[in-house]
C-alpha cells in the first residue's frame, strides 16, 4: 500500500482531555503529543491568517520525521475572490508555507469552496493553471453542480485531487483525479461499523495512490479517537 496519512482538522482542544490527551498535558504540548498518535493534521488556521515563520518552524520542530501538515487555503482565494484573479494570492500563500516545505513536512493544500459557488468550468480551468505544478493541491466543492465529468477531467489534467468529503448534508462521489486521494470525513457521528467501512475505503484507495484522511474536529474528542483507531487498524492489519 501507499502511505496513508490520518488526522483531524486541528489539535488545540483542551476538551480532548482526558480521553485523547493525558489529563496533565499543557496546551503547549498538545501538538507534540498529537504527533505521537497521528501522522498528519489539517490546519484551518491558514484559512484566516498567514502564520509567522517561527510558528511554522516551531510546529515542524515539535513533530517527528514523517509527520505532515496540510494547509487550508486562505479565504481571500476561495471565499472573497472566489478563485478569480488570484495568481498573486496563490503565490503568496504557497510562499508563506516555505518553512514546512523546507522541513519536508508540507502535504497538499486544500482549497475549500463556499457552498453558494456553483460549477464554472472556465473559472476553474483558469485557476488550476496558476497552481504550482510541484505542490499537490485538492479542491473541496460544496455545491453538487461541480460533480460532473467535465470538472473531473479538468482536475485530472492538472493532477489536482477532488476532496472526497462526507457530512450529514452532502456526500461527494468517490472519484480520484490525482496521484493522491484526499478525504474529509465530517459526519456528526461514526459507528464502529462505519469506521470499518471507512478503513476498507482508505485501504482500497491506498493500493493505487497516497491517501490523506481527516476526521471532524470538534470540542469532543471522538474525531481524534476515531482517527487513531483507523490509523492503528491500517498499520497493523494486512
Amino acid at each position: 500500500m501507499h502511505k496513508i496519512h490520518i488526522g483531524t482538522s486541528g489539535w488545540a482542544y483542551p476538551t480532548w482531555k482526558p480521553d485523547f490527551y493525558p489529563p496533565k498535558t499543557p496546551a503547549s504540548k498538545f501538538l507534540e503529543y498529537y504527533a505521537t498518535q497521528l501522522n498528519c493534521v489539517e490546519v484551518n488556521y491558514t484559512y484566516r491568517a498567514r502564520p509567522a515563520v517561527n510558528t511554522l518552524q516551531n510546529w515542524a520542530a515539535a513533530t517527528p520525521e514523517g509527520f505532515t501538515f496540510v494547509a487550508k487555503a486562505h479565504q481571500r482565494i476561495t471565499h472573497i475572490k472566489r478563485l478569480a484573479d488570484v495568481e498573486q494570492d496563490v503565490d503568496a500563500f504557497f510562499a508563506s508555507l516555505q518553512p514546512l516545505l523546507h522541513a519536508k513536512k508540507l502535504g497538499p493544500v486544500l482549497f475549500q469552496l463556499p457552498p453558494n459557488l456553483k460549477a464554472d468550468a472556465d473559472r476553474l480551468s483558469k485557476f488550476l493553471k496558476i497552481l504550482p505544478k510541484d505542490a499537490p493541491s485538492a479542491v473541496e466543492y460544496r455545491n453538487v453542480s461541480w460533480f460532473n465529468d467535465q470538472i473531473y477531467s479538468l482536475m485530472r489534467e492538472h493532477n489536482v485531487a477532488l476532496c472526497i468529503a462526507e457530512s450529514d448534508d452532502l456526500a461527494v462521489p468517490e472519484v480520484f483525479t490525482a496521484d493522491f486521494a484526499y478525504y474529509r470525513l465530517r459526519k456528526s457521528d461514526y459507528s464502529e461499523q462505519e469506521i470499518e467501512e471507512v478503513e476498507k475505503r482508505l485501504r482500497a484507495a491506498a493500493l493505487e495512490r497516497e491517501v490523506y484522511a481527516f476526521l471532524k474536529h470538534e470540542e469532543t474528542p471522538e474525531g481524534a479517537l476515531n482517527a487513531r483507531k483507523l490509523l492503528e487498524k491500517l498499520a497493523t492489519e494486512g
